[in-house]
């Protein structure tokens, strides 16, 4: 079982949360600026507000559901943001370096050996992978090992985690997927990890993935679950909802987008092993009230670990989590 502290050292994240603050700052600069969009799974205008956190609205979309913000930062403010973010630079310097044990062990083994196993399952050839949004390199590394892939390669357009991708020895990309032209590369497989609900065009980058993979090529991708335990009960508390976070889709909402775009949805999951915790966490902390709300303090609080773990258990089975992982194909 994965522990919070594991992959967010306690003695790390007050000076996360300082160079986040900064990093807000600089983007609310643009505020003025931001544009309205509407639902960016659906197309709908219709959606009604819902919080704001960090200075960014967010709304519910009236028919599927999705949560987003809107307004929201034009590509060129994120393109800045994420090109000179104290929190990233932070993250790459020491939150990662001092979680990479733990999060390759039980983030990236298993998450290398899903892709592998979902790609036996549907037959697909493994020539050429491509991962959208390396980040420290922990998944390339690990898939490149396993000499599966014939080729194996990284987009990640912000510049410090580039560089880390490379001194790995990583073959990396450092530009946005949208900017880049592979020729007649067969792409296989394209997978993309936390990455969607960062963009300003989800739309956008899953035609370029579409145009990328070859026919009969595959597409995966994690994000949250809007529909998910920690996120419908913390509402605006919970961590999958920030300033980045601009798109908060649920499995449907996701699958119909997906669709949309020419891909066929053949599985969908919520894998995510942390829900319990995180709401549990925001308890202990008296952030989160459940004075009123006996069962949440009862399976959270009281009942023993191994209870926990079962109702964690149930939320991950039932497409209950706040992560979900889809995949699509290319027909």
């Amino acid at each position: 079982m994965i522990k919070e502290s594991e992959i967010r050292p306690n003695e790390l994240m007050k000076g996360q949360a300082e160079r986040h603050a900064a990093d807000v700052v600089r983007l609310l600069k643009h505020k003025d600026n931001f544009v309205t969009v509407p639902c960016p799974a659906c197309g709908s205008e219709d959606s009604h507000r819902i919080y704001e956190k960090y200075g960014i609205q967010f709304v519910i979309c009236n028919d599927c559901e999705t949560n987003y913000a809107s307004p929201r930062p034009r590509p060129e403010h994120l393109d800045e943001y994420y090109s000179h973010s104290e929190n990233y630079a932070y993250w790459n310097q020491y939150i990662f370096p001092a979680s990479e044990s733990a999060r390759r062990e039980k983030i990236f083994k298993p998450r290398v050996q899903k892709v592998l196993n979902i790609c036996k399952r549907f037959n697909v050839p493994t020539n050429t992978l491509l991962e959208v949004g390396a980040g420290f390199g922990i998944f390339c590394e690990e898939i490149q090992k396993t000499n599966v892939f014939s080729r194996v390669i990284g987009v990640e357009p912000t510049p410090d985690l580039a560089e880390t991708c490379r001194k790995r020895g990583l073959e990396i990309i450092e530009k946005p997927i949208e900017q880049i032209n592979f020729g007649k590369e067969p792409i296989n497989v394209i997978t993309n990890f936390e990455v969607i609900e960062h963009l300003f065009s989800p739309k956008e980058f899953i035609l370029k993935c579409y145009e990328l993979l070859v026919d009969g090529g595959i597409f995966i991708l994690t994000c949250p679950n809007s529909k998910g335990f920690d996120i419908l009960t913390l509402g605006d508390k919970s961590s999958a909802v920030d300033n980045e976070h601009l798109n908060l889709f649920n499995v449907n909402s996701l699958t119909r987008l997906l669709e949309n775009c020419g891909f066929e949805v053949i599985e969908s999951q919520t894998p995510g092993r942390l829900d319990a915790e995180l709401v549990r966490n925001q308890i202990l902390s008296k952030s989160f009230d459940i004075s009123h709300q006996p069962f949440l303090k009862y399976i959270l609080i009281d009942a023993s670990e191994i209870q926990r773990e079962a109702f964690q258990d149930f939320l991950s089975a039932n497409n209950l989590s706040s992560n979900m992982l889809l995949v699509a194909r290319k027909p």
